[in-house]
């Protein structure tokens, strides 16, 4: 088994991300849809320049993350802003994330999943959805399903539907990440019971709505120690 790859999202501050920067983590995640975590063009450029000073190598890669956006609003930001991921969190249709993937080929496509409670059809259902985005994205993300927020709420999803995405995101080689909810307390769970590719974690690292380097200490250690 390979070692899990690690996401801390919705970085915000210069400041803070020098705190992190002997953090052995794979990406950090900037949040350009609308969210209480959304940063500009302009400080995603300075976090990504701040990437160059990390001491553990490699340095983590950064993640654009978008709800819904539009091809020229991608192309206008990623004209200043260097990322190496744009990551949907939106209905984006496997067309679209086709078309993402032939425009700017220097990045890569996570697809986002909100998944809501349990499903007794879900096994009918979630092959044929991964069908349909096989060969538009690089990568697929599982996130607990909110109708007012997109990621971030602190909650987590039914994690036995887990390994219905695993087996259909095989068939496809999909690498597949969890998030909603994580928090240093409960990712060993996730781990020991169902092995994902990598986990993406926000508001578990947070205290008082901020990044809190204890906690991110922590989680990274207690995935890479798993």
């Amino acid at each position: 088994m390979t070692e899990p790859l690690v996401k801390i999202c919705g970085l915000q501050g210069v400041e803070v991300l020098k705190s992190m920067n002997s953090l052995p983590l794979d990406y950090v995640g900037l949040v350009f849809a609308p969210s209480r975590r959304r940063v500009t063009a302009q400080t995603a450029a300075e976090l990504i320049a701040e990437l160059g000073n990390w001491k553990s190598e490699p340095a983590p890669r950064p993640v654009g993350v978008f709800v819904n956006p539009g091809l020229s609003e991608l192309e206008e930001l990623l004209r200043t802003v260097p990322l190496d991921v744009v990551q949907l969190h939106g209905q984006e249709s496997p067309q679209f994330c086709a078309e993402v993937k032939a425009a700017f080929p220097q990045v890569k496509v996570w697809k986002v999943l909100s998944v809501a409670g349990r499903n007794p059809d879900a096994g009918d259902e979630v092959q044929p959805l991964l069908d349909s985005y096989a060969g538009t994205i690089d990568a697929l993300l599982l996130d607990t399903y909110d109708p007012q927020e997109r990621g971030g709420t602190g909650r987590t999803f039914d994690w036995e539907q887990i390994p219905l995405y695993q087996q259909a995101a095989a068939k496809h080689a999909l690498p597949l990440f969890i998030a909603g909810g994580l928090h240093p307390d409960n990712v060993n769970e996730l781990l020991d019971g169902y092995a994902p590719y990598g986990v993406d974690v926000s508001s578990g690292v947070e205290s008082n709505g901020s990044k809190d380097i204890a906690k991110m200490t922590a989680f990274v250690e207690r995935v890479k120690q798993s």
